[in-house]
């Protein structure tokens, strides 16, 4: 069976519009019928089953094994191999890459039991995904994540429209961290990203340097909101 045809599977991916040439997207549901998990656990590597093993409910444990194998499917179809052939390993700063083709690059992320995945062969990508429906706390990630200039864009809005428009800010951030593999050591508080007129990086310390990046909404399905980072090293 080759990669294209694992990706027709009960699990299978939902492929996303490209939001610029080059850049794959996809989104997924993480679950799968219980007549599916064994043939999507049979993907998965030794580390990877061991690592399912490590959660304490069937629940979560499920959702991790339907994420991997997903990851695996869509890697499968873009390299032309069995999903239990990816070799996916740890690269700089611990960030996941392949093993015999370091210039396909990708990145996941989930939330609520979806997951959106991005790959492309033109730069290093980050992606990341959030509920529109998150509470969250907007004074403090205002004043702990977000520049001058993005609090100031925040003042003339309601308050749901606030939380909305930090929510998408923290996607634009966080998707440009794990790019970079810094995650949550990267300085949120210097990358100053405009959302007027779409996404885009106005201003940040080595290495968010605005020439090397580019932000991209992905359109997600309703409710949620994504943001693909391109960093150009």
């Amino acid at each position: 069976m080759t990669g294209n045809a694992h990706l027709r599977d009960a699990a299978a991916p939902v492929p996303l519009p490209s939001p610029v040439d080059g850049v794959s997207l996809w989104w997924c549901a993480l679950a799968a019928p219980p007549e599916r998990m064994q043939v999507l656990e049979s993907w998965l590597s030794a580390a990877e089953v061991a690592r399912a093993d490590r959660f304490g409910m069937p629940a979560l444990r499920d959702r991790y094994v339907v994420g991997r194998a997903s990851l695996r499917a869509i890697l499968a179809a873009l390299l032309a191999m069995a999903p239990q052939e990816v070799a996916i390993v740890r690269g700089e700063r611990g960030r996941p890459r392949l093993e015999r083709d370091p210039t396909l690059d990708f990145n996941v992320s989930h939330t609520a039991g979806v997951a959106l995945i991005g790959a492309t062969r033109a730069a290093r990508i980050g992606v990341d995904v959030e509920r529109l429906d998150r509470a969250i706390n907007v004074p403090g990630i205002a004043r702990k994540f977000l520049t001058d200039a993005e609090r100031r864009s925040l003042a003339d809005v309601d308050a749901d429209s606030a939380r909305e428009r930090v929510l998408r800010l923290w996607t634009c951030k966080e998707a440009m961290s794990k790019a970079t593999g810094d995650a949550l050591s990267a300085p949120f508080g210097s990358l100053d990203v405009t959302l007027h007129e779409g996404p885009r990086l106005c201003a940040g310390p080595v290495p968010y340097e605005p020439s090397r990046w580019t932000l991209h909404s992905a359109a997600v399905p309703a409710g949620y909101v994504a943001t693909v980072a391109l960093w150009q090293r």
